[in-house]
């Protein structure tokens, strides 16, 4: 394109599009940055509380600028909308075999923040070239920023808008021949592009299939108005990765080997069933054990034991939970980063509660030892769930040496008859 301060905005659309295409990007599509007609409906989502402990979402600053992108960028005149995509296949026998532990498939290799991030950001550059000056000034090249699930944006609602997809019952985007298992990434930019037409269908009608799969009821339906609602905390997603503390012991057999995300609602979406194709981004594959994920270049002496992430044993999962260099390695360039050794931790010991295998003992007898209270007390439960005389001997054991008073009650509960 000429370096001139005209240009035709429909052709660089096109331009913007196929080349976002060409970074990986299936799902591409712009849209007006209009104030959210969701945003009364967010409101009252948080005044319900069903956003749990995930209190960044409902700081005043933050409600704000989701309901008004120039709160976050000035000028801003479009927005581009991508989908990329990361779905894969599960391994045979996950996740029925209980001995395992499932990770979400998106947290399986590379952190997408930085895979999507990168991209996004590589098509800003090609703007900065493709446009040298602004439409309306001499005053250089266009302003852009890029997002991926970091700022206050109702990233969602921007896809819809954008064409992408619509909000399914499961409240994820769903594209009717994508499926949901995509990364959504905004450019927010200061050039007023020609927009796509929103996507008004909801192909979801009268299936219940990602309701009625929910193990902890968390999905709601549709409110008055059509729009999906979640309750977080109830969420095994949100329970395994946003919440800090103890997770309430009535959920805990819900999550059966879970430990980091779900993927339940999507798995059995007959769209996401059928049409999701695994992704041809290296940087999501699974690590096979003692790996980095593509891109992580491991620290010289760091650990590389850990079972990696293609359904690994509970009890690997666990002993690389427990040790600090080990979890370092394991979640260094990873998503699941995101729920901290002691959290991690804390799932996998519910993990191998539910599984109740005798086998589990000895490592959820390591973990009674844990500097952190809320693993002890997960490994307690875990420990009572599996029953046993050597188990019941492990808590008995510990007990007279346990100080914090909510892990004793979890002893209690644990060696209760």
């Amino acid at each position: 394109m000429p370096s001139s301060t005209a240009f035709d905005p429909t052709e660089l659309a096109a331009r913007l599009k196929e080349k976002a295409r060409a970074n990986g990007f299936r799902l591409v599509g712009i849209t007006t940055p209009d104030a959210s007609e969701h945003l009364g409906r967010y409101r009252s989502w948080l005044e319900g509380g069903m956003h749990g402990e995930m209190r960044y979402l409902a700081r005043s600053d933050a409600v704000r600028r989701r309901g008004d992108l120039r709160e976050t960028m000035e000028g801003v005149r479009s927005v581009l909308v991508v989908g990329h995509e990361y779905a894969q296949d599960d391994p045979p026998g996950v996740p029925d075999d209980a001995s395992r532990g499932v990770i979400a498939r998106y947290a399986r290799g590379r952190d997408y923040h930085k895979v999507v991030k990168k991209k996004l950001r590589a098509l800003g550059r090609w703007l900065d070239e493709a446009v040298p000056s602004t439409p309306d000034t001499d005053a250089g090249p266009p302003s852009w920023r890029a997002y991926v699930d970091t700022g206050p944006i109702l990233e969602r609602d921007l896809a819809r808008r954008a064409g992408l997809g619509w909000f399914g019952k499961n409240t994820m985007i769903l594209n009717p021949k994508r499926g949901s298992y995509f990364f959504l990434g905004v450019l927010l930019l200061d050039l007023a592009l020609p927009p796509d037409q929103p996507f008004e269908a909801d192909h979801c009608g009268s299936c219940r299939a990602c309701l009625d799969a929910c193990p902890t009821g968390a999905l709601l339906g549709r409110d008055e108005n059509g729009a999906p609602i979640m309750d977080a905390r109830r969420c095994i997603s949100y329970l395994t990765i946003e919440h800090r503390g103890p997770i309430p012991v009535e959920l805990r057999p819900l999550m059966g080997n879970r430990v980091f995300g779900c993927d339940i609602c999507q798995e059995c979406c007959p769209f996401t069933r059928t049409f999701s194709k695994p992704s041809a981004e290296p940087a999501y594959a699974s690590r096979a054990p003692g790996e980095s994920p593509v891109g992580v270049e491991p620290e010289p002496g760091s650990s590389s034991s850990h079972p990696g992430t293609d359904s690994p044993s509970l009890i690997e999962l666990l002993e690389t939970g427990l040790d600090e260099a080990s979890w370092d390695s394991f979640s260094r360039g990873s998503a699941i980063r995101r729920a901290g050794r002691a959290g991690f931790a804390r799932n996998v010991c519910v993990g191998l509660g539910n599984w109740g295998s005798p086998d589990a003992v000895p490592v959820l007898t390591s973990a009674l030892s844990d500097p952190e209270p809320l693993v002890r007390a997960h490994a307690a439960w875990a420990l009572g769930r599996v029953g046993t005389a050597a188990a019941r001997e492990a808590l008995s054991s510990r007990l007279s040496v346990e100080s914090d008073e909510s892990v004793r009650s979890e002893f209690a509960a644990a060696l209760a008859p």
